[in-house]
């Protein structure tokens, strides 16, 4: 029979791409978690992994295997969750930053499953941008947030939840027949977002490094301080932006999307002070929130 413990083992070692590495996550030793991906393998009668050197490659069965395990081990955390809500009842106020389009992703979302599950639980979602939280965190009037990377997080614990590819976003499919090179994007008629922080806006920094690579400085044709603004006037065919591909896969009217070349992916992670526990409310309202990024991680990178 499957285990629980064998599923753990797999799902670490898949993530770190060695025994090793996820025997140290676990906290396990090394043999522990090879001995267990090989009774699983025994178990379901095919190689997970090929032994490379120090490392594993996963096999086309691993990669089948990894949304049904990973979905097992949050069904169990989910039952552990519920019993513990049962037993304790949580409240108090919770400020917990975001940034200015994670309501793209989960922000009313997040806020149900608050309300809903923690009924004593008052919630505010502060902020515009990742790095005014980082600030905020660093001055102690934050417990947590979530955030884009990069960003410089030293001095503040970060936990990657979720990765999601920028895109390409026009009006005009001639635009969108190949993935945009940073020579194209930097003579192409561009709105981008977060005017006020440009310099240190994650999705900026992105572009600019590709184009500055590429011996191309980025000059936007427009610049303004959100996404939808961007996006609309990408619908009036009047510039093209970039965008994340979390954002467009719910489908905007009269614009299309391609990838960048070569790829450009940001990351989000759950921010907060190192060696500081969490109160019982912020703890809530962040394992919440982590459920919410891992299951959109899912979705968009399989």
């Amino acid at each position: 029979m499957v285990s629980l413990h064998q599923l753990r083992c797999f799902a670490a070692t898949l993530e770190h791409g060695s025994f090793t590495a996820a025997a140290a996550e676990l906290g396990y030793a090394q043999p522990s978690v090879s001995e267990q991906v090989r009774l699983l393998e025994q178990h379901l009668g095919t190689a997970l992994f090929h032994r490379a050197g120090r490392g594993v490659v996963p096999t086309e069965a691993a990669w089948a295997l990894r949304p049904h395990a990973a979905a097992a081990l949050a069904a169990v955390e989910e039952g552990v969750r519920a019993v513990g809500e049962v037993r304790e009842v949580v409240s108090g106020t919770v400020r917990f930053g975001i940034f200015k389009i994670a309501h793209y992703y989960m922000g009313a979302d997040l806020v149900a499953d608050v309300l809903e599950r923690h009924p004593g639980i008052r919630i505010e979602l502060v902020g515009l941008n990742s790095a005014d939280n980082l600030d905020r965190l660093r001055r102690g009037t934050l417990e947590a947030a979530l955030a884009a990377l990069p960003l410089d997080v030293e001095g503040l614990a970060a936990e990657v939840v979720m990765r999601d590819e920028l895109v390409y976003v026009s009006a005009h499919p001639e635009r969108l027949r190949v993935p945009v090179t940073p020579e194209v994007l930097a003579r192409a008629p561009l709105a981008l977002p977060d005017v006020s922080r440009r310099e240190e806006d994650s999705t900026r920094q992105q572009l600019a490094d590709a184009v500055r690579r590429a011996g191309y400085v980025l000059r936007p044709k427009a610049e303004v301080e959100d996404m939808e603004t961007a996006l609309e006037l990408t619908a009036r065919g009047l510039v093209d932006t970039v965008c994340w591909h979390g954002v467009m896969r719910r489908g905007r009217e009269g614009v299309g999307w391609v990838s960048l070349d070569p790829p450009l992916h940001e990351r989000f992670a759950i921010v907060h002070r190192p060696g500081v526990e969490l109160s019982p409310a912020t703890r809530v309202v962040v394992d919440l929130a982590i459920r919410r990024m891992r299951a959109l991680d899912l979705a968009l990178n399989g």
